[in-house]
This record gives C-alpha cells, structure tokens and sequence, in this order.
C-alpha cells in the first residue's frame, strides 16, 4: 500500500480524501436533522391522522361529503377534506411512508 502522506504531513490524494470525506460528513448530518424534524412533525400528526382515518372509515366523511352534495353547508366553509380524493390519498400515503420506514429501519444494515 502506498504511503499517501507526503512531507508536509499530506498530498493532495489525501487532502482530496479528507476534503470528500468531509463533505459526506456534512450531508449525512443534515439529512439526518432533517430525517429527525420529519420524524417529529410525523410525530405529533399521528393522533390527527388517526383522527382522520376514523372519520374516513365510521360513515362520518359520508354523511358531510352527501350533505356538501346537497348544498347543505355554509358557502364559506373550507372542506378540502370532503374532496374524493385527498384524505384517501393522505391516508394512502401514510401507509406508503410506514412501509417504506419499514425497509428502511429493518434492512439488516446498521448505516
């Protein structure tokens, strides 16, 4: 193996290691703040996003969409959670992120 360390205590192979190195360091850092910010905010969702598949599941979300179907609700009200579409995909997605959690965390691989 070639001794990379030149006279003055490194060449430019090493420095250039060390300078690549160093970058990886800083990435891996701030995906991992990142990661655990995300984590938290996931956190402190998940009583909502039980909140919401409960509305989704017992009848609740049916009754208010028919009811927006008939006019029923004040013209002001904001209801994106009554749209066909956005609380099944939220609550899609969630489960898409679990899974994916999952694989991550049980690959086997401690990094």
């Amino acid at each position: 193996m070639k001794n990379d360390i030149g006279p003055c205590g490194g060449d430019t192979m090493q420095t250039k290691r060390i300078s690549e190195m160093e970058q990886l360091l800083d990435n891996a850092q701030a995906a991992l703040d990142a990661l655990e910010a995300a984590l938290d905010g996931f956190e402190a969702a998940r009583p909502g996003l039980r909140e919401l598949a409960a509305y989704y599941d017992d009848g609740d979300w049916r009754r208010d969409f028919e009811a927006d179907e008939m006019g029923l609700l004040p013209d002001g009200l904001k209801r994106g959670v009554l749209s066909e579409d956005a609380l099944y995909d939220l609550l899609a997605a969630q489960q898409a992120l679990r899974k994916r959690m999952r694989t991550l965390a049980g690959n086997g691989q401690d990094n």
